[in-house]
């Protein structure tokens, strides 16, 4: 066993050069030399601990210290015919797994959007509640999100029904008038996301924070937030309780969270 090994890491090895010499001549070094080939040639290097659970897969060449021992052919040819064949099928499982609910995740979501009305100028005194009400007329309505429109004082909004009969029969209140404005109803080409559970309010008192409190973007970096809070209050807003800005390095100016004392202070504001 040891001639064998000794020639497999031979004078051509990277790390060990060895030349032959008769018994006489052998010095200290060549002697130990040879007990590390003994006891590398004692050693299984296709054992389990040789190949941490992240080794690649079959098909890849084996490090060339290794190669010494063990040819990689012999290597890949047990995984290919045990380990490899169940990972192909471990694999297969998996992708068809995946591949499965992506398919039902875009059912849903075309589902979602058959059942779901756009909205658009929408008075911006008019609330979710308003709106519910008045397509709950066409049938049951699961989902209502409100959204602003940065371009105009009004607004406009996603409307999603229980039955996508009630999408259909919802197109015909468009003209209806709903505050000042006639409102616009067109099939949604999108459906609603829904919202993380965690960030909504989890009380009242939440509730009615979230009411009495305003977004703000685009706010120059010089502005402080004492010049913020003194803008809103002299521009007859209302009286601020609380007021937060924020900002990072990346973006060029900051936004802020303003929420008033008063709901009704706040729900003309469009600046």
């Amino acid at each position: 066993m040891a001639p064998a090994a000794e020639n497999a890491i031979g004078a051509d090895d990277q790390f060990i050069h060895r030349q032959h010499v008769h018994g006489d001549q052998e010095t200290k070094y060549e002697k130990d030399v040879r007990k590390l080939v003994d006891l590398l040639s004692n050693l299984n290097p296709s054992a389990r601990e040789f190949f941490p659970s992240s080794y690649p897969v079959a098909g890849r060449k084996l490090d060339g210290r290794l190669s010494a021992f063990i040819r990689s052919t012999d290597f890949d040819d047990r995984h290919n015919g045990y380990r490899s064949s169940d990972s192909n099928r471990n694999g297969d499982y998996s992708q068809g797994r995946w591949m499965k609910n992506r398919r039902v995740r875009r059912d849903e979501m075309e589902e979602g959007i058959r059942r779901t009305v756009y909205v658009s100028d929408i008075d911006p005194n008019v609330t979710e509640v308003h709106l519910a009400e008045l397509f709950a007329t066409c049938g049951q309505v699961v989902d209502c999100r409100v959204c602003g429109d940065h371009h105009s004082t009004l607004r406009f909004a996603f409307i999603e029904f229980a039955e996508k009969e009630s999408a259909r029969a919802a197109l015909n209140l468009g003209g209806t008038m709903l505050g000042l404005y006639p409102v616009k109803v067109l099939p949604s080409k999108t459906a609603i996301l829904p919202v993380n559970p965690k960030f909504l309010p989890q009380s009242n008192d939440e509730r009615e924070i979230v009411v009495r409190t305003v977004y703000c973007t685009n706010i120059d970096k010089k502005v402080t937030q004492s010049e913020v809070k003194r803008f809103f209050e002299q521009a007859c807003c209302g009286e601020v309780s609380h007021l937060r800005l924020l900002g990072d390095k990346v973006h060029l100016t900051r936004i802020a969270f303003v929420e008033f004392f008063q709901v009704n202070f706040h729900t003309h504001i469009y600046i």
